[in-house]
């Protein structure tokens, strides 16, 4: 059973950057489809970058595309999510998602992951 743990939220100002940590475990030696999420209040949960554990693909939403940057550690089992230059828009709950990567399905489609972390805030103000 796969578990996430989410770490590196917090509030900045505009323009202002952060990096999240996502820590995995419990996986073993197979291969998983890794996603950032992001819900704001009152908003559906959105897909904003997406990895898989060996490095082939990476995506990203649009509204991210050149300030958002996601990477892997594999020795430490961890995936990074850079934010530069953030703008308020980017305030969410963000949330890191797992899912094995033979699954089919939209990368970005939050109903197609398996596992889930808790959560950790980013807050962006101007």
């Amino acid at each position: 059973h796969v578990q996430l743990v989410e770490s590196g939220g917090g509030s900045v100002q505009a323009g202002g950057h952060l990096r999240l940590s996502c820590a995995a475990s419990g996986g073993g030696s197979s291969s998983y489809c890794m996603a950032w999420f992001r819900q704001a209040p009152g908003e559906e949960r959105e897909g904003v970058a997406q990895i898989y554990t060996d490095g082939s693909v990476t995506n990203y939403a649009d509204s991210v595309k050149g300030r958002f940057t996601i990477s892997q550690d594999n020795n430490k089992n961890t995936v990074y999510l850079v934010m530069s230059n953030l703008k308020p828009e980017d305030t969410a709950m963000y949330y890191c998602a797992a899912r094995p990567a033979r699954k089919m399905g939209w990368v970005f489609d939050p109903s197609t992951y398996n596992y889930w972390g808790q959560g950790t805030q980013v807050t962006v103000s101007t």
